[in-house]
Parts: C-alpha cells; sequence; structure tokens
C-alpha cells in the first residue's frame, strides 16, 4: 500500500461504486478512488481485530513473470531467493535499484517452478515497478496485468471458516505465505494466505469481472457475523500496530532495507542480484540509523516527518516519525521513526517535536500488538 496521491482523475476499481452506495467516504489514494472508511475509522479496526472485516484492495498491481528465464529474472530483480519456491508458496521481497534503495516492496507468488510467477506490486508503483521490470528483465516474458486482477483482503480472527464456505476447500488449512487457484462462479481466483493487518486471513487476487459478485457475498455473509467492509484508514492503523512498512513512509528509494529490519527477506550469500554491492556495504560499513517503535507518554498524535530528539531535555536530533497514529487497539499514540543505531534501545526515552513542542516518548518493542 502507498501514500502517495495523483493530480489525474483516480481510476476506478470494479468495486468503486458500490463503496459509494454503502456510504463510504471517497478519497483519491494512490490515483484510485477508495473508500477511506465507512462506519468509522476505531470501529472498523476494532471489528477487524475482533471479528473480520473486507478491503478492497484491487489498486494494486500484478505482473507475470513466464517463460524459461522467469527464475533467472526474478533472482537477478529481487532480495530474497526465489529459487526456493514450490508451486503454491510465496514470499515477500524487494526490488532494490542500482544504489541499494528499494524501487518497491513486493510479493512473489509461484504458480509453477522456474516457468509462472506472479508479482504483486504496490499501487502508486505499478507503472514504476512494470518499467523497472522490463529494463532489467533477464529474457522472461513479462505481462502487464493489473487490467486482470481485482483484489479483496479479508482478515481477521474469524475469517476462516466464511472462506471456506464461500471458497469451497480448506483456506483454513492452508499455511502462511502459500496460495491455491480456484473458481469463484466461473471466475478465475488465487486465494493467498498473506495480509497486512496481523490477523489470520487471506488476500484474493479475483478475475476483474467478478470481483463485485465476490464483495457482495462476502459482505453479505459476513454482516451475520460481525464483519464488514473496512477503509484505508483502518487499513493503515492496522498496520502500524504491526510495524509493517509501508512504501514511502518506512522505506524508498534511498533507504538501506538493512536500517529498516528487512534484512531477512535479503539473501545475498544465496544469489546476485540488482544493487546488492551497495546494500550490504551499507550494512557491513555499519547501519547510521534503526528504524524503531515508540509509544507515546505524554499528550501528543506523531505525524510522518516530525523530528525525534534525545538527551534530557531532549537537545540532540536524532531522527524523524515515518509514521504515526492513535492505537485504536492500546488506546494511545503510537509511532514509527528512524532513529541513530545509539539511541535505538528498547525503554529508552526520546521525543518528538509536535508543532515546535519536545513531547515524551519511550522507545518499545514492536510489534505493538500480538495476534490473540
Amino acid at each position: 500500500m502507498d501514500s502517495q496521491t495523483s493530480v489525474a482523475t483516480p481510476a476506478r476499481t470494479p468495486l468503486s461504486e458500490d463503496h459509494a452506495q454503502r456510504g463510504a467516504r471517497m478519497v483519491d489514494f494512490a490515483g484510485w478512488w477508495m473508500p477511506v472508511q465507512y462506519s468509522g475509522l476505531i470501529e472498523e479496526h476494532q471489528q477487524v481485530r475482533r471479528s473480520g472485516g473486507f478491503f478492497d484492495v484491487s489498486h494494486m498491481g500484478e505482473i507475470r513473470v513466464l517463460g524459461a528465464n522467469s527464475l533467472k529474472t526474478l533472482q537477478h530483480l529481487t532480495t530474497n531467493d526465489v529459487g526456493k519456491l514450490q508451486a503454491g508458496e510465496a514470499q515477500y521481497s524487494l526490488l532494490p535499484n542500482d544504489q541499494g534503495g528499494l524501487v518497491d516492496d513486493i510479493i512473489v507468488y509461484c504458480l509453477k517452478p522456474n516457468e509462472d510467477y506472479l508479482v504483486c506490486v504496490n499501487a502508486s508503483n505499478a507503472e514504476k515497478d512494470w518499467q523497472w521490470m522490463v529494463k532489467h528483465n533477464q529474457g522472461a516474458e513479462l505481462v502487464n496485468e493489473c487490467e486482470k486482477w481485482a483484489q479483496i483482503a479479508i482478515q481477521g480472527p474469524k475469517v476462516l471458516p466464511l472462506c471456506d464456505r464461500i471458497f469451497g476447500f480448506k483456506v483454513s488449512e492452508m499455511k502462511s505465505f502459500t496460495h491455491q487457484s480456484a473458481k469463484f462462479h466461473g471466475h478465475d481466483v488465487i486465494v493467498a494466505t498473506t495480509g497486512y493487518t496481523g490477523e489470520i486471513g487471506c488476500e484474493v487476487f479475483i478475475e476483474a469481472k467478478g470481483a463485485l459478485e465476490l464483495w457482495q457475498t462476502l459482505v453479505a455473509e459476513g454482516a451475520k457475523l460481525d464483519m464488514g467492509p473496512i477503509g484505508l484508514g483502518a487499513r493503515d492503523t492496522l498496520r502500524t500496530e504491526m510495524k509493517y512498512s509501508l512504501y514511502g513512509h518506512e522505506i524508498d528509494d534511498v533507504s538501506n532495507p538493512y536500517e529498516a529490519g528487512l534484512g531477512w527477506v535479503i539473501k545475498p550469500a544465496a544469489k546476485d542480484f540488482v544493487g546488492k554491492g551497495p546494500m550490504v556495504a551499507g550494512k557491513e560499513k555499519g547501519l547510521a540509523r534503526k528504524l524503531i517503535g515508540f509509544e507515546m507518554v505524554d499528550k501528543g498524535i506523531p505525524r510522518q516527518g516530525y523530528k525525534l530528539f534525545a538527551g534530557e531535555a531532549g537537545e540532540k536530533e536524532v531522527g524523524f516519525v515515518t509514521s504515526g497514529t492513535h492505537s485504536p487497539s492500546l488506546n494511545r499514540p503510537i509511532g514509527i521513526g528512524y532513529v541513530k543505531t545509539e539511541v535505538a534501545g528498547d525503554d529508552r526515552e526520546i521525543f518528538v517535536d509536535i508543532r515546535g513542542k519536545k513531547v515524551k516518548a519511550r522507545i518499545c518493542k514492536t510489534p505493538f500488538v500480538h495476534r490473540t
């Protein structure tokens, strides 16, 4: 998910009209006309944590990588080891640039090893990612499938029995980061046990022409189970509570992903890839900053770009906020930010400059909330 907006007329997903009919507040998000909330951000957030909810994520992009050189191409383009993927498996990965920063963060789905992969990319990065992959292609057949697919995320502690019933197979028995192809009322679907909330559930790719029928079925059946449609506002607070990176906030084209705690998806010993040299050199030199989570001690909501300070009186500037919100689960303000490595320890007191006033906060362990 991406926070950038567009000055052009925003694109519509297959569900945009349905959102408006349900009374959603619509906004231009990453160049798409999307629902930011329905009943209200706090209630929607708590509904996902309590039972479940449904997200229109059809603004996300899809790129197919096919042919005998598909694996070679993805190994060159991404940081994770795509060679480990078997059919029906997925992995979180990064699309690096030449300088070791990031073009995007992605998920790679293996449909057939060495032959057929689907790459899910962030909404406002879709065209940039496509051009980057075409430029650095190693002989694969690349197909832009953004128009083919819609996506619906189904997230929450009680959603799996509903998924089993709707899709006609045991989604509840699938392991995390796996996927299965199926049909919904004659439409191709790929049900993947991935998500962006920290809750169990799945993300469903469905042919765009079948998206509205699936969405309306989920909302109708979910209403009987304390589940409903969820806007992008709650999607953001849910991911912030998990300290999941958002492109344009925690990661971007100049950030070293090791600083963001993403070393677990970087496999320099397994292969070469774009930007490997500068990325690894940055780590070996010693990371100057680290991405941390913090809770506010005093009143105030941290926002992206606010400066962070340390010292007894907050006299030393040490970093900046990348994301911040009031946590509906904890009922207190939380934030994510970069600080100098030497002040990144848990329980360390820091200060957030909120409109000229230095407000006390405390670095804490993350994620901020844990799935029950």
